[in-house]
């Protein structure tokens, strides 16, 4: 049987934290930040996804 693939869009975006949950990074942070809002802009830590979405994500991803 062939190995499986990871997702490389989905490789690109997500990080497996020590406790084993997901994180993923929000968005809005990359460009046109002067005319977001602070509060907008203050939204730079991690995420740590739902239970429905981390078990999308670690079908997406075999070897995270």
């Amino acid at each position: 049987m062939p190995k499986q693939k990871s997702h490389s869009g989905a490789k690109k975006r997500v990080k497996r934290t020590g406790s084993g949950k997901i994180a993923v990074k929000r968005n809005s942070k990359n460009h046109l930040l002067q005319q977001k809002s602070t509060r907008q802009k203050n939204l730079n830590r991690t995420l740590i996804t739902a239970k429905g979405d981390s078990k999308k994500l670690v079908k997406l991803l075999p070897y995270l």
